[in-house]
């Protein structure tokens, strides 16, 4: 071991990180992060955790869940996966993606541990790994008072699993990464469901029948509390304001009214629904028994009034305030105007469903065009099928990724759902939005004019460099 030798800039640390291998080439196992974090001395066992899983919606309702906790003076800590644009967007203390200097600081700090592991013989420390490691060890040394942690994929055999969560929160489960977690809904929901651990509460978002008798099964055989969206906690309504949504919200313990949401769609009203639950539970507990019994034969209905307060009900005026405050880059996220274009990060059909939900309701384009480059272990065609109706054109093409499809590819299949005279190929992301811009513009009604650029993370993340997008990540 010759730690000398490891880079100690920004640039050569990312790299470094990037060469253990990335999280796609999964080996089941919690051996190496479970060694790694034991030669640490254990710092996610430092704070207490709550676990993010499910589908579609982790990081927005993992970013709101910091929020709402930091909004209540706590410090925080954030680890979210995959980055926006940079790899140190991933951990972030008290809103804050960690520096430069301070990642690399955690590197050094975790990588004489990781080649004692490495020295074992079992596997390199991956990439996924490391990044875990790093995390839990920067909140120890902050010390934060709490950390919000999403899973990288799945949730048994993902390393951030080393942690057990006190309150375990599972977003809308969905098929994705099918070649890794399994091709029914039910074997997914059987991996989202390993973080749910003896004496959490489970917040579980709505779900599908099949995902969720899955998750409630994992409830009963763990003893875990539960709290279910639309039964112990959900939106009792929405009405759509300039540059988000007003909302009200029932929480475990009370109601909660006059809440304006800076993000768009119903998606992400449920999202704010179950970190509003997610933070109550880790405040307060979940409802007591008669709470529970009393609410689940009042199930909340669209329309519903309920104001009752709780005891462990949360200082509306801070609830109203974190939520003002939250962001989430890349869902929906408008970088600019004249046309303005907006970037999103769906890359399976339910979230492109909600994408286009959101955009018919939210916002008034008359002519949108889309750039679109994703991964090619996607379903693509699933994702551009839920597009099609709101495009009057698309321009295809890819993004940083080596797994993105090549432009020729995309365009193909994306020509057998548009027609081929819908089909736009550029080969580079720079020359996509320009075109992209160009055909939005063409009507000359600049008003409704829009470009929405979408098919992934890697693609948003991209996008916002070459835009220049500043602010939070």
């Amino acid at each position: 071991m010759n730690q000398s030798t490891e880079p100690l800039d920004y640039r050569g640390a990312v790299s470094a990180i990037m060469s253990r291998g990335v999280e796609w080439e999964i080996d089941p196992t919690l051996d190496r992060i479970r060694d790694l974090v034991d030669v640490l001395g254990e710092p996610q066992r430092a704070y207490p955790v709550v676990h993010v899983s499910g589908t579609n919606g982790k990081s927005s309702t993992a970013r709101l869940i910091e929020a709402l906790l930091r909004e209540r003076g706590l410090r925080t800590g954030l680890f979210t996966s995959p980055e926006v644009t940079t790899l140190r967007d991933r951990i972030a203390i008290d809103g804050e993606p960690l520096s430069e200097e301070r990642f690399v600081e955690a590197y050094q700090d975790v990588l004489p541990y990781a080649e004692l592991v490495d020295a074992k013989g079992a596997g390199r420390v991956s990439f996924f790994e490391l990044l875990t490691a790093m995390a839990f060890a920067a909140f120890a040394d902050a010390p934060v008072d709490v950390a919000v942690v999403e899973v990288g994929m799945g949730g048994t055999w993902d390393a951030t699993n080393v942690a057990d969560g006190v309150v375990a929160v599972v977003t809308p489960i969905g098929l994705d990464h099918t070649a890794y977690l399994g091709d029914t809904i039910e074997e997914i929901a059987g991996e989202k469901a390993g973080i749910i651990k003896p004496g959490a509460v489970a917040v579980l978002s709505q779900q599908p029948v099949a995902a969720a008798e899955v998750l409630l099964r994992r409830v009963a055989e763990t003893g875990a509390a539960v709290a279910r969206e639309g039964i112990e906690y959900g939106v009792l309504s929405r009405e759509v304001a300039f540059g988000g949504q007003q909302i009200e919200l029932r929480g475990l313990h009370g109601a909660y009214g006059e809440i304006f949401l800076p993000l768009f769609g119903e998606h992400q009203a449920s999202n704010a629904a179950t970190a509003l639950a997610a933070v109550e539970a880790f405040a307060g507990g979940a409802p007591t028994q008669g709470e529970a019994n009393l609410e689940a034969a009042t199930r909340i209905a669209p329309g519903e009034e309920y104001h009752e307060g709780g005891e462990g009900q949360l200082d509306p005026a801070l609830v109203r305030s974190g939520f003002a405050k939250s962001a989430s880059p890349g869902r929906l996220e408008v970088v600019r105007t004249g046309p303005t274009v907006v970037l999103d990060a769906a890359h399976n059909p339910a979230g492109m469903a909600a994408t286009v939900a959101t955009i018919t309701e939210s916002f008034n384009f008359t002519r949108l065009v889309g750039v679109f480059a994703a991964a090619a272990d996607k379903d693509i065609a699933g994702v551009l099928d839920q597009l099609e109706p709101v495009l009057a054109e698309l321009v295809v093409t890819r993004n940083s990724s080596p797994r993105s499809m090549p432009a020729e590819e995309l365009a193909e299949l994306a020509g057998g759902i548009f027609g081929p005279e819908r089909v736009h190929t550029e080969y580079r992301l720079d020359d996509a939005i320009d075109r992209a811009i160009g055909l939005a513009e063409e009507t000359g009604e600049f008003q409704g004019a829009g470009v929405l650029i979408a098919g992934s993370t890697v693609t948003v993340g991209d996008a916002r460099t070459l835009l220049r997008v500043e602010g939070r990540r």
